[in-house]
């Protein structure tokens, strides 16, 4: 029986590539790539020679049974995306639960993916978060935001720079516009580019500036920006103090 493969590949960098990526796709009897024109160009970089095949989403539902028969016929074969680790927020999760259920051994390589570096030097805290991925573009997006915005934890979001200054509006409307946030954009490439404050803040900034390139957004928690109140609320006068602590109570983290 063979072995399946989930290879990440560099999300800007092409010296974040690991040997044992590199390895693992020359050892390969065939590679599946979301768009082969642009895995070709990482494969001749490293003098990867061997065959591609596309894998992608919207032709995984007709080519998964017959990978997973060419994997239980004892090929190995690797998938990658076109940047970062397959099944997030990308085709892999298909063919990775075919294959479990058909017995075959699934190993995913670490390596680089967006969110990862985004959350880390976002300032916000990262032992607790939500991942997001894609927003809803049209149906259940509104009710999403509004769910995310009552998010204790810190949320990590994938989003177009067509989209970003429109999304971050919408946040402001339901979490305040002190709510904290930070956008980065082109991680690992040469205009890498991380703007953190408010949203109130961010969303100006990019209002002027106009982003490119990919972007991952990530919010504070509701129960992060309560916890700054409660603390510019404690070094006030004690009667001020005592009266927001009965008057806030009751309030949640939608705020």
């Amino acid at each position: 029986m063979g072995i399946l493969y989930l290879v990440p590949t560099p999300v800007g960098n092409m010296e974040d590539m690991t040997f044992r990526a590199i390895r693992t796709l020359k050892e390969s009897d065939l590679i599946l790539a979301e768009d082969t024109r642009t895995s070709g160009v990482l494969l001749k970089h490293y003098d990867i020679s061997r065959p591609l095949m596309s894998h992608h989403k919207f032709n995984e539902h007709s080519t998964t049974a017959s990978i997973v028969e060419r994997l239980l016929g004892g090929a190995t074969i690797s998938l990658v995306t076109d940047a970062g680790t397959p099944g997030i927020s990308d085709p892999g999760f298909l063919l990775v639960r075919a294959a479990v259920a058909a017995g075959v051994e699934v190993q995913t390589l670490p390596g680089a993916t967006a969110f990862v570096p985004a959350l880390v030097s976002s300032g916000l805290p990262c032992d607790k978060f939500c991942f997001e991925g894609f927003l809803p573009q049209k149906k259940g997006r509104q009710t999403r935001i509004e769910q995310l915005a009552a998010e204790p934890r810190t949320t990590v979001i994938y989003e177009s720079p067509y989209r970003l200054v429109k999304t971050l509006q919408q946040f402001a409307a339901v979490c305040g516009e002190d709510r904290q946030v930070s956008v980065c954009r082109e991680i690992s490439k040469i205009h890498e580019e991380s703007v953190r404050g408010t949203l109130a803040d961010v969303i100006s900034h990019f209002t002027e500036t106009p982003p490119k390139g990919e972007i991952v957004i990530v919010l504070a928690g509701c129960h992060e920006m309560k916890e700054e109140k409660d603390g510019k609320q404690k070094d006030k006068p004690h009667k001020k103090k005592a009266k927001f602590r009965n008057e806030g109570q009751d309030a949640d983290c939608a705020e």
